[in-house]
C-alpha cells in the first residue's frame, strides 16, 4: 500500500463531506448523541463548510490517499487562536492549529494519520510557525496516544460544544525546536 498527501483543491468539497460524515464520530466521546453528531457536521462539515474553508487563506486542507482511495484528511488554521483557555495554554508564537484529522476506520493503523500530520506540520515549520496546537477529547485514548507519540504535549485544557453538551478537550502542542 502506497499513501500518499495532497492539498486539497476546491473540487474536494464533497470529497471531504463524506470523509467527515464517515468519521467525525470516531472521535467523539460514547455519550455524544447520533442527533449531536448529525448536527455537527451540518454546522461545521458539510459541502459548503469545506467549501468556505478552501476557500481561506488561513486554512489549509491536506488529503490522504492509499494506492489512490482518499482515506482521510487534516485541516490546518493559522489564524491566531480565540478561545482564552487555548490562547493561554500556548508557549509558542506564532501558532497554526490541527483543527481536524480524521482517518477512515479502515485505513487506522496503515500510517494515513502520521503522514498526514508529519506533511501538515513540516509545511508549518517551512512556513515559519513557532508550533502546532491541537484540541482532542480527554476521552478519546486512541488519539490522544497517537498525538504524544507524534510529539505534542499537553498544554493545557478546553471545552468543545458537540450538540448542547460541552466536552472537555486537551489543548496539545508541538514546539519546533529551532523556535525556542
Amino acid at each position: 500500500m502506497t499513501t500518499t498527501v495532497r492539498r486539497a483543491l476546491s473540487a474536494d468539497a464533497e470529497l471531504l463531506h463524506e470523509l467527515a460524515r464517515q468519521t467525525f464520530a470516531l472521535a467523539c466521546p460514547p455519550g455524544t448523541t447520533p442527533e449531536a453528531i448529525a448536527e455537527f457536521i451540518a454546522q461545521h462539515l458539510s459541502i459548503e463548510s469545506f467549501r468556505s474553508y478552501l476557500n481561506d487563506p488561513e486554512r489549509e486542507i491536506l488529503i490522504g490517499e492509499v494506492d489512490g482511495r482518499p482515506a482521510g484528511y487534516v485541516l490546518f488554521h493559522s489564524a491566531e487562536p480565540s478561545d482564552p483557555d487555548v490562547a493561554s495554554a500556548l508557549s509558542a508564537r506564532p501558532t497554526v492549529e490541527l483543527s481536524k484529522c480524521y482517518v477512515l476506520g479502515d485505513f487506522h493503523g496503515a500510517g494515513v494519520a502520521p503522514a498526514l500530520v508529519t506533511a501538515g506540520v513540516d509545511r508549518a515549520r517551512e512556513q515559519g510557525y513557532a508550533s502546532v496546537w491541537l484540541g482532542v477529547n480527554q476521552e478519546n485514548d486512541r488519539a490522544n496516544h497517537f498525538y504524544e507519540k507524534m510529539g505534542f504535549r499537553l498544554a493545557g485544557k478546553k471545552k468543545f460544544l458537540v450538540g448542547e453538551r460541552w466536552e472537555d478537550d486537551y489543548v496539545r502542542e508541538l514546539i519546533f525546536d529551532d523556535s525556542v
